[in-house]
Formats: C-alpha cells, structure tokens, sequence
C-alpha cells in the first residue's frame, strides 16, 4: 500500500516533470484570455495553429525515415501498430481505422491501441495511461514480429502505457517509433526512431489536444499514407485501393477510373463489373488491355503495384 509520504513524493516529481515540458508551459500573456471578444480568441488560437506545420517540417527527414522502415516490414506482411493514451491513443485509433476505408487494407493490418481499451474512446478510463503492464499485455495479445511497427504516441513523450508499448515491442524485436511534442522525450529515447514535434506551449496550459494534437494527426497522416504509397496503394495521387462499402465510394472508384484511363463511361462500368468493383483491376484490363484474370495475377505478381503491372503487360 502506498504511503501518504510515497504519495506526496510522487506528486512532486510528477509535478517538477510538467513543469519542465514545454507543451505544459503557462503562458502569461493568454492569462485574461477569457475576457476577450470571441472573434480575438478565434484568431488568436488560428495563429496558434498556424505554427505547426513548421514544426512538422523540422522532422520530416526523421519522418521519412521512419516511413522507409514501416513500408520495408509491412511489404513482408508486417503490422503497423499505434499506441497510445488519451488523445494521442484515440488519434492513432482514428489513423488505423481509416486505413480499410482508403486503401482496401485488413483491419489487422493496421492497428490502433488506446489505454483502457475500447471503453477510453469515449470516457476516461482513470489509471490506464500509467501502466507500463498495460500495455505490454495488450501487445501480447498481437504476437509481435520483427516485421510489425508500434508507433508510441504522447504529447509529453513519458506517458508510461506508451513508452511501455514501445520498450515491449523493441524487446520482441520489432520496429519501433515514438511520436512525441516535448524534445529530450523518454518515449524518443526508447524507440528506433524518435520523432519529436515540438509545437510550444498551449493556448490553454496543458491542452495537448489542441496543437500537440495537430501535430500528432499530421505525423500520423503522413506514416499511414506515405506507407500505403511506397506499398503500391496509389496510382499517382489517386486511390485505386479504395474499397467501395458505399454509393458515394461506389461513384468514387468510377471517378478515379475515369481519371486514370479516361476511358468512356460504358468502357468504365463494364472493366469494373468483370473485375468485381476492383479499382486497380479495372484499371489495368483498360490500360494493360487484359482480361480481368490476367490483371489479378499481373498485379499478384507485382505485389500489388499497379505501375509495375502495367509494365509487364506492355512488354
């Protein structure tokens, strides 16, 4: 049982760490922030706002690596895996489970873990980011390979539930990276790749679900779709792996059709019927002038890449 004295020391170092992170910094020029017109704030927290990208760019060669090894393991059937607390884990669920939707990937391909599980979507589930355990038996729930990726995601980069998933996965031998917006982060200091995007303080002091949060949604918007471009997801800048659950998706893969081959409306729906509504398919029995079987197995051959098919198919 934890004493009253163990408690008191805890929250003091609990509380020197916040006080030395640059996103929990108070800034006192924002103190009377709240007596001002809501047109001012607006513009005052669109100013904010503003900055991140800059402070994305300062990291996209550490990025960008990191991108390269993601892609390297999941072209052998890795896994790429987010974990994280509060925010950040509901910003790396948010990532994975967009990834079916656009580029026709398994659920289990991309995955996104949150302390609390499920249930901390939506309500806080009080402790769970504190726990190293946590998230190790999460993981193990995974059988991590030296193929898989887990990407740690925290604001202040020591959240515990992500450093821990990120020490578990190193141990297991996988790739490993940590998102974080506080510099000298025990999250960057535990991963194969540290990315750090160090945004400043908050305009509300410790709100790391405002531009912290940005940041967060532009790094992983970036190691998802660059990952699915370098896997052969895209035909240039469009979504041929896009999976077609509804009318406007359904309409979505007749445009990028349209866009890739230029190909007349009838021409369209025909490539698309005898290739069962695969975009990539139908692309290539139109460009590659093959039937839909050979267009499966051109593009099996070439892991899926549509360029590389149809390079095949002219020879």
């Amino acid at each position: 049982m934890t004493s009253t004295a163990d408690a008191s020391s805890n929250y003091r170092d609990l509380r020197d760490q916040l006080d030395s992170m640059t996103t929990e910094a108070f800034r006192p020029e924002l103190a009377e922030i709240d007596q001002l017109a809501t047109l001012e704030i607006a513009r005052i927290m669109n100013g904010e706002d503003a900055t991140v990208p800059t402070a994305v760019a300062a990291q996209l060669p550490l990025i960008a690596a990191a991108i390269d090894d993601i892609a390297d393991r999941m072209s052998r059937g890795g896994r790429l895996v987010y974990a994280g607390a509060g925010t950040a884990g509901r910003l790396g669920v948010l990532d994975a489970s967009e990834c079916p939707p656009t580029f026709n990937t398994d659920p289990s391909e991309v995955v996104g873990l949150i302390a609390g599980g499920p249930t901390a979507m939506v309500t806080s589930i009080e402790g769970a980011e504190d726990s190293r355990e946590l998230a190790a038996a999460d993981l193990e729930t995974l059988s991590l390979t030296p193929d898989d990726t887990v990407v740690g995601v925290s604001a202040s980069g020591r959240t515990p539930y992500a450093v821990g998933a990120v020490e578990h996965a190193r141990a297991r031998g996988a790739l490993t990276v940590g998102l974080s917006c506080n510099a000298g982060s025990p999250l960057a200091a535990a991963a194969d790749h540290g990315i750090e995007v160090v945004v400043g303080p908050e305009l509300l002091t410790g709100s790391t679900r405002l531009k912290s949060g940005t940041a967060q949604k532009i790094v992983l918007n970036m190691l998802s779709t660059i990952t699915m471009i370098r896997l052969g997801k895209t035909y240039g800048n469009l979504m041929v792996d896009v999976r077609a659950s509804n009318e406007k998706l359904r309409a979505r893969s007749r445009r990028i059709v349209a866009l890739a081959t230029g190909a007349p409306d009838e021409d369209i729906e025909r490539a698309l019927a005898a290739t069962d509504g695969e975009v990539k398919n139908a692309i290539l029995t139109i460009l590659g002038e093959v039937d839909a079987p050979t267009a499966a197995r051109l593009l099996k051959e070439s892991s899926g890449h549509l360029r590389a098919a149809l390079a095949t198919a002219a020879d």
